[in-house]
């Protein structure tokens, strides 16, 4: 990603969502930053950005190369600008919280304080694709049959749940199907079109695969 595209990445302001590290008691609201962002980059103001930026995307990217970038970014900072002093524009502000095990819980402020938008088995809606691959990570990762129905699309997911249910009543009654045993294999064919695979391991049947 060229430099400038990466900075403007960082400059996305809160109407982009963005993500508070940790909320106080004293947290400014986030319509003021917006407000400041739009006005700097309106002016093409390296400096004012500058100021705007993270410590670490300030460590990242330093005052001088900040200004420059600025520059060469005049124009999308200028459309960046204009669209941000809208009168329909929304502001968001979003807090992240990352768990050892991977997993995490996203908070909005509402109200004056910070509630909850998604976290571990609750119910959530994706913004980006990355965090519709975040949550199907999550469904896997806590093999929750339930979380997965949630990230799949409505299409996806009445097309599973139709293959499940006639999988369900094609095995009402297993005993009176054709089951096909080679050694220590099985295949049998279920009503419905269904096929289970089964492997015999240590004496016990085990279903191998099925479609």
């Amino acid at each position: 990603m060229p430099r400038a595209l990466a900075l403007l990445a960082v400059l996305a302001p809160p109407a982009a969502g963005a993500a508070l590290g940790c909320a106080h008691s004293d947290l400014p609201e986030p319509e003021a930053a917006v407000a400041r962002y739009a006005e700097a980059a309106k002016r093409g103001d390296g400096d004012a950005l500058y100021g705007m930026l993270t410590r670490s995307a300030q460590r990242s990217y330093g005052r001088p190369a900040t200004r420059a970038l600025v520059r060469e970014a005049r124009a999308e900072l200028g459309r960046k600008s204009q669209a941000l002093s809208q009168p329909n524009t929304q502001v968001t502000a979003r807090a992240r919280v990352r768990f050892a095990d991977g997993e995490g819980a996203e908070f909005e402020l509402e109200d004056g304080g910070f509630r909850i938008a998604s976290a571990g088995a609750l119910p959530s809606g994706a913004r980006t694709p990355a965090q519709a691959l975040g949550e199907l990570r999550q469904a896997l990762a806590r093999r929750s049959y339930a979380s997965l129905l949630r990230v799949l699309s409505q299409d996806k997911r009445t097309a599973l749940e139709g293959d499940l249910r006639s999988l369900v009543s094609g095995l009402e009654q297993p005993e009176t199907l054709d089951i096909k045993v080679s050694g220590d294999t099985a295949e049998v064919r279920v009503p419905g079109g269904h096929s289970v695979k089964l492997k015999r391991e240590a004496g016990v049947w085990r279903i191998d695969d099925f479609d």
